[in-house]
């Protein structure tokens, strides 16, 4: 059998993460050699999904090789569901697809553009992600209708039906909040020179001053942005861009919703798949194999294939271009400035009904709600929000008769882990004492979520290697994911073929829309 050293490559790509993969994806159709590494024994990176057995494998790694990956601090805990009066067996453990970034994608997103035109849509199924919450200290009147956690939380209007079909906002505060959709709602060419200057102060002050919102409904808006930020640090100009990809994409997919999970494990389903398509196209996997050490050619050089690359199997390869996150290269520093965001992930032995309910006539019932708990909410107002995404069943990851919380707040380790717990307990108590957090995993993650201040890059370590930045930590996939794999992807092809080609395939033979 050949050795993976007796061939020169043209490029290979250090970890399976979703940018890797994209690229590998990007890759397919060029006549390229690839080789994709990973020195895990799975595939996803910061995107991977577990089973249980697996979600336990991943903790001990963590702890026992710090550095290693954009993770610390894992922590596994079953012991919730002994001490219960209502106590729940999981069920077996690949019932099990639990998802370490467990982002959506909403309906007018550039990798649903680039999943369509590459083809591999068909072997990927969604579901609508819909229903924003919000944590309310104020508790329902008893006669209202509302069951479960839902008396608990306030649905957030998503468009201006939603706004005159709410009771608990006034006559002028909806009208307030129906002129600032209608403002944002504008194209960008009817937008005056001014406007673009209100959108630099902090989002509160930008709402209070230009359109009176009131202040009961800044938190609301926020959670339609998604930002992981407090109210006072997060601009009016990240906002307002995010709350109109909000609204705009609300029903592109169909009535209801405006964005979607990919069933069986979110990202890490999608990534499997354009490494699938790689592999058809010629690309080689080499799973629990790392690179130890590069060796770049000098300046100049005139060599084909300048990089020489020993990985951690002992072989030595030669190749045009290296290609991967920070933590794939061995010889980066990683000194790289990251944001540190708390994570769970809770299996809970209730199904929410009154968190999924179906919004208007004819649409889908979301598979995926975001309940956002503000921190004066948890009893600390100078925390960032709380977010957590409830999946049902419906998205292959748990059995029947339970879901999955995902949370998330951008502070780091225990003190981030604390808010998350209380949040978790608030949703769980608030469905009733049949709701148990039967398996639990909290952990820390390193990356960047997305901000005004700088927009990300591939770094050029020389013209031969390149590094992708630290992954997304944002709760709905960020289109810059797809332009920096096109930057490493232009920057790999070169002129060999027309740039806006990128990732538009015909369909292999033998293949159709069926």
């Amino acid at each position: 059998m050949e050795t993976l050293s007796e061939t020169p490559w043209d490029v290979i790509i250090a970890g399976t993460g979703l940018s890797q993969s994209l690229l590998a994806l990007a890759l397919s159709r060029s006549g390229k050699k690839v080789l994709h590494l990973d020195q895990n024994k799975y595939y996803g990176g910061s995107e991977a999904a577990f089973s249980l057995d697996e979600a336990q494998e991943w903790v001990n790694s963590v702890n026992q090789h710090p550095g290693r990956s954009p993770f610390q601090d894992a922590v596994l805990s079953t012991s919730a569901s002994e001490n219960s009066e209502h106590p729940v067996k999981l069920a077996s453990n690949r019932a099990y697809t639990l998802s370490l970034s467990p982002s959506f994608l909403y309906a007018r997103s550039s990798l649903i553009s680039i999943l369509l035109s590459s083809r591999v849509f068909r072997q990927l199924e969604f579901m609508a992600v819909g229903n924003w919450w919000i944590h309310s200290t104020e508790q329902k009147n008893a006669e209202n209708s509302d069951s479960g956690a839902a008396r608990a939380f306030q649905r957030v209007p998503g468009k201006r039906e939603d706004i005159f079909a709410d009771t608990r906002i006034g006559m002028k505060s909806k009208r307030t909040l129906i002129r600032f959709l209608r403002h944002i709602s504008k194209p960008m060419d009817e937008d005056s020179g001014e406007d673009d200057k209100d959108l630099s102060p902090p989002f509160p002050e930008y709402l209070s001053a230009n359109f009176d919102v009131p202040q009961d409904l800044h938190n609301p808006l926020l959670s339609l942005s998604l930002s992981q930020l407090r109210q006072e640090e997060t601009s009016a100009s990240y906002a307002v861009s995010r709350i109109k990809r909000h609204l705009g994409s609300i029903g592109a997919l169909g009535p209801g919703f405006g964005g979607v999970v990919s069933k069986y494990g979110c990202g890490a389903e999608i990534l499997q798949v354009a490494c699938r398509a790689s592999a058809v196209g010629g690309g080689v996997y080499a799973l629990d194999t790392g690179i130890a050490s590069l060796e770049d050619g000098k300046p100049g050089s005139e060599d084909e294939y300048p990089v020489t690359v020993q990985l951690s199997n002992g072989e030595s390869l030669r190749t045009k271009t290296v290609v991967g996150s920070v933590w794939d290269l061995s010889t980066q520093e990683q000194s790289l400035e990251c944001t540190q965001v708390a994570r769970s992930v809770s299996i809970v032995s209730s199904e929410f009904t009154s968190l999924f309910s179906g919004t208007m006539d004819g649409a889908p019932i979301p598979a995926s709600v975001v309940v956002m708990f503000p921190g004066e909410s948890l009893g600390n107002p100078q925390s960032p929000p709380v977010y957590l995404q409830v999946h049902s069943s419906d998205t292959g990851e748990c059995p029947r008769q339970q879901s999955i919380i995902y949370g998330s707040v951008s502070l780091p380790r225990s003190q981030g882990q604390e808010l998350l717990e209380c949040a978790v307990d608030r949703l769980v108590q608030a469905e009733g004492p049949h709701a148990v957090v039967s398996w639990s995993m909290r952990y820390t993650q390193l990356g960047r979520l997305a901000t005004d201040a700088t927009q990300p890059s591939i770094q050029t370590h020389s013209p031969h290697v390149l590094s992708f930045p630290p992954p997304s930590l944002d709760l709905a996939f960020e289109d810059d994911t797809v332009d920096l794999v096109k930057q490493a992807w232009t920057h790999i092809v070169g002129d060999e073929v027309d740039h806006d080609d990128f990732m538009i395939f015909e369909d292999r033979e033998g293949t159709s829309d069926e």
